[in-house]
């Protein structure tokens, strides 16, 4: 485990390495209070530390002070040393923010049960922050497609939506279906399915752009959430995320799959005249206007006049636009 030390003495700075580095420990060094802070603030920072209680710069208290007010999530295990003796000292020192102290000189066994209490702290409090990270992605995200789920996609629009009223931009959203996933269920059996899902899902990321959000909205059914986006870019991207999904057939453990989507856009427009729930409503109807006009296209919601079928350019189009490759669609 790393560990920062803090010491402006050489001779005992010295020692104190040498002790550590042989029980095991990655030593950081500094000489000052002033170094040590920015030690402790950098991103890689030890969660074990040993501060002098007076040195140059900032003491070792006011470091205690000053990092337990900006304290970081995962926590810093800080042991003072000191030649105070007198316990109102020692209670202002564990009062400023300290975990522990010791008393110079020390016993070399002291302060390695008291290093070790301070390791089972920090790797406890490591535990249980990997145990919220993983109950928070199971809260958030879908199991079977590790996107994001229905209540977290819902959020993440509202917020967007409320931002861009804010700043006079539009967001957009895409409605994407994938077309007759029931056959692909009676057909080759629902484990085959989730494979369709998972590996259909895998092309939609690779599409991603950082700032976008995607979510399973339900049974096959895909949000996806375009901050700061026109109705002509997310046109676009619709049409390139129906390209890559048609390109190629699904390779699930029943054999290749042919797989195709439908996608309805929709925008809120600069004046943020559309609500969430209204966006949705109106790119669903895009989309649904996409399976009753043949699958395996983008349609756009009408806003200010705009034609609702997207017309993409020919080099963007992995085959003809609307066309099935599953025969009886």
């Amino acid at each position: 485990m790393k560990i920062l030390i803090a010491e402006d003495d050489p001779a005992f700075r010295q020692l104190l390495e040498d002790i550590l580095v042989t029980w095991g420990y990655e030593v950081v060094v500094t000489r000052d209070g002033n170094e040590a802070w920015q030690a402790l603030m950098a991103k890689d920072a030890p969660q074990l530390a040993i501060l002098d209680w007076k040195m140059p710069g900032m003491e070792g208290i006011e470091i205690c002070r000053q990092f337990r007010k900006d304290a970081k999530e995962n926590y810093t295990y800080i042991i003072l040393l000191t030649s105070q003796q007198r316990d109102e000292e020692l209670v202002i020192g564990m009062e400023a923010g300290a975990d522990d102290y010791v008393i110079k000189p020390f016993k070399h066994n002291e302060l390695r049960v008291r290093l070790r209490a301070g390791r089972r702290i920090i790797e406890l409090q490591n535990e249980l922050l990997a145990a919220r990270e993983i109950l928070y992605e199971k809260a958030t995200h879908d199991s079977l497609t590790g996107l994001l789920n229905h209540e977290e996609i819902l959020g993440i629009l509202d917020k967007e939506l409320a931002r861009s009223e804010r700043d006079g931009v539009c967001v957009s959203v895409i409605m994407a279906d994938i077309d007759h996933f029931k056959r692909v269920n009676d057909t080759y059996g629902h484990l085959a399915g989730d494979e369709v899902l998972r590996i259909t899902t895998q092309k939609m990321l690779s599409m991603e752009r950082p700032y976008d959000s995607i979510g399973r909205y339900g049974g096959d059914e895909f949000i996806v959430v375009l901050p700061e986006c026109c109705i002509e870019c997310a046109a676009a991207l619709a049409e390139r995320l129906r390209s890559c999904i048609n390109r190629d057939s699904v390779d699930t453990s029943e054999g290749m799959i042919p797989v195709t989507i439908s996608l309805g856009v929709a925008t809120s427009g600069k004046d943020g005249k559309r609500d969430g729930h209204s966006l949705i409503k109106v790119a669903d109807a895009a989309l649904y206007k996409a399976k009753e006009n043949g699958r395996n296209r983008v349609e756009i919601a009408p806003d200010d006049g705009m034609r609702t079928e997207f017309q993409p350019e020919p080099d963007t189009i992995g085959g003809k636009h609307n066309e099935d490759p599953d025969s009886g669609r």
